[in-house]
């Protein structure tokens, strides 16, 4: 069994920074990928960023140069460092697992850029 459970998220202004992390519990692999995806209300949930367990790591256009991605393997965590945050960046953030081709989901945190 498998549990990640995210926090971080919150009100902020624009241009502001936030910290998500994602502490994932139960039977975790070394070899595994761990990402951020965010999802807005009646859209699709689209991929933020994402960090392999040798660390390579990947982000969508919209925030690349603004996230950064990271990875605490001792403590089963994942993190996603938010600066010069944009109204648009408002949306319910969701920590991934996947590991043997199975998909694991946290419960979302929500996100909320505004003045």
């Amino acid at each position: 069994q498998v549990q990640l459970v995210e926090s971080g998220g919150g009100l902020v202004q624009p241009g502001g920074s936030l910290r998500l992390s994602c502490a994932a519990s139960g039977s975790i692999l070394s070899i595994n990928q761990m990402a951020w995806y965010r999802q807005a209300p009646g859209k699709q949930r689209d991929l933020v960023a994402l960090i392999t367990s040798d660390e390579v790591t990947d982000y969508a256009d919209s925030v690349q140069g603004r996230f950064t991605i990271s990875r605490d393997n001792a403590k089963k965590t994942v993190y996603l460092q938010m600066n010069n945050l944009k109204p648009e960046d408002t949306n319910v953030y969701y920590c991934n697992l996947w590991q043997r081709e199975t998909n694991y989901w946290g419960q979302g945190t929500q996100v909320t850029v505004s003045s």
